[in-house]
């Protein structure tokens, strides 16, 4: 039952017009305030509305990303975790060969970290571990030559050497050598890392290979062992590496990866979709880096490392077989291997915060040992 609000009794002093007059004057004042509250409900409901709307149109442009651009979304999801991390991008120009990286802080008393990432990957694949790393320190993440935003030439910059002289070129450039760093290089990468440091010592401060290519291993990976089938059918088949369906995204996944992430479908879309317009420069910079000149490039290299190193591989690794560890620890017994548990090639991203953990124990481990040489000597 609707509860009616009961008028008060008009004084008794009034007249009957005038109790009258005043009973009418209530009523008006109660009709009043009934339509003030109506019109107050009202702006509510109007304040909710627009407010559920303004949430409504980013969650619809998002879903709508998600399901007909995931590959925007991919690019807009890298630029906002970059912006999050205080990581800038910058460019570096030399003589009309143009270099872009990403970088954080300012050189200081812990030696730079130069990061070289893998095959057909691009800077941002470094995120996850520079996550875990201090924000004093100073580091940079590189687009290997031809990748991403650094330019694409020729065939020559994609071999081992090639992208060691690009490499340097941009150490020099930016002048990063001023005083000695630390090299960090994952995979292909590792390789480029790896020469680098026999071809210019006195540049490199420590280094870091993170299952590095380029050695001749001990024993074949699954990869390998993909190789072969490719290789004997001239190359017709796809080469693992390279996807170019979701489906392929995924078996790379499962490939360079020990820990099983669940990707959605649309983001399988998503990554294939940013992959496919380079697919033929993967292609080429894959038989480049294969070839006879660049397969076993850091294995020849490795006895002329005088830099202290660390390796760290994943035991799990099925691209590069774990091998490769005791292959550069038998040529230089006084480097550091890290062997990881339950992980595969793709360590940046399996074991990003124990990665960072590593890296940063060598460098200061190195600054003490050469804290107490200085201390011996003087």
């Amino acid at each position: 039952m609707k509860h009616e609000q009961m008028l008060p009794d008009p004084p008794l002093s009034l007249t009957l017009f005038e109790s009258d007059l005043y009973i009418c004057s209530l009523i008006a004042e109660q009709q009043r305030v009934d339509k003030t509250g109506v019109a107050m409900d009202q702006d509510m409901m109007n304040m909710f509305a627009i407010a559920a709307g303004t949430l409504a149109i980013p969650l619809l442009l998002f879903m709508a990303s998600f399901m007909l651009w995931p590959s925007s979304l991919i690019k807009v999801y890298y630029w906002y975790w970059r912006r999050t991390l205080g990581l800038q991008v910058r460019y570096a120009d030399c003589g009309g060969y143009r270099f872009c990286y990403s970088h954080r802080g300012k050189p200081g008393l812990r030696p730079s970290i130069l990061m070289l990432h893998d095959f057909s990957a691009h800077k941002d694949t470094w995120l996850p571990m520079l996550k875990y790393l201090p924000k004093h320190l100073h580091l940079l993440c590189v687009d290997m030559p031809g990748h991403e935003g650094t330019t694409r030439t020729s065939t020559d910059d994609y071999s081992v050497q090639g992208q060691v002289k690009r490499i340097r070129q941009f150490v020099e450039a930016i002048r990063l050598n001023r005083k000695p760093f630390h090299m960090v290089g994952t995979s292909m990468g590792g390789t480029v890392a790896g020469v680098y440091a026999a071809c210019h010592p006195s540049d490199l401060y420590s280094l870091t290979l993170i299952c590095p290519v380029g050695l001749k291993n001990q024993s074949e990976s699954k990869f390998d062992s993909q190789m072969h089938d490719v290789e004997h059918s001239q190359y017709t088949l796809n080469i693992p590496l390279i996807p170019s369906t979701p489906e392929e995204m995924e078996e790379m996944l499962k490939l360079c990866s020990h820990v099983r992430f669940r990707v959605p479908q649309q983001i399988l879309q998503g990554l294939v979709d940013v992959r496919i317009p380079h697919n033929d420069f993967y292609h080429e910079v894959f038989m480049e880096i294969m070839s006879e000149n660049s397969k076993y490039a850091l294995h020849e290299h490795m006895q002329q490392i005088t830099t202290p190193l660390q390796v760290i591989w994943g035991k799990q690794d099925q691209v590069v077989d774990v091998s490769g560890a005791a292959v550069l620890a038998e040529a230089l017994p006084h480097c550091r291997v890290d062997l990881l548990e339950n992980c595969g090639h793709s360590v940046v991203m399996e074991r990003p915060r124990q990665t960072a953990k590593l890296i940063l124990e060598f460098i200061i481990s190195q600054q003490s040992t050469e804290s107490t040489s200085t201390k011996k000597k003087s």
